[in-house]
């Protein structure tokens, strides 16, 4: 089973836990990426996240690509998009499989792949009212 999604809409993820749930795996590992307050040692107060069209094709293809690892019961993850508070989740991810140890590295893969290639942008709001754009290409 893989779920993506690229979503204005709030991420929830025990939802993503639920939707990797299989009768042969023995670990569900999850992962929040949660907005927080700091960067670099300046105050945060908004967060905003841009996609380009393709970030729907491009995180389908990381999961599959994750998912086609024989261990994966399941894969679910989603991202982000728009105005975000503090607090919230702008990235979730679940990876189940039979062992603790698979499901841990598949989950930390998983992340560390939809970071490294999906075409989503952050814009950070200072404290002190300025701003800046990371992962901007």
């Amino acid at each position: 089973m893989i779920f993506t999604e690229v979503t204005t809409e709030p991420l929830d993820v025990q939802a993503h836990e639920r939707a990797v749930a299989h009768p042969a795996a023995g670990a569900v590992v999850s992962f929040a990426g949660v907005v927080r307050d700091h960067d670099g040692g300046r105050g945060v107060v908004e967060l905003e996240y841009e996609g380009h069209p393709s970030a729907a094709g491009v995180l389908a293809e990381v999961a599959a690509e994750i998912a086609a690892d024989p261990a994966v019961r399941g894969i679910a993850v989603s991202h982000r998009i728009g105005r975000l508070e503090i607090g919230d989740v702008a990235l979730a991810a679940a990876v189940s499989t039979a062992h603790r140890a698979e499901a841990f590295a598949l989950c930390a893969r998983l992340v560390d792949e939809v970071k490294a290639r999906l075409p989503i942008w952050k814009r950070q709001v200072f404290t002190d009212g300025e701003e800046e754009w990371v992962n901007c290409p």
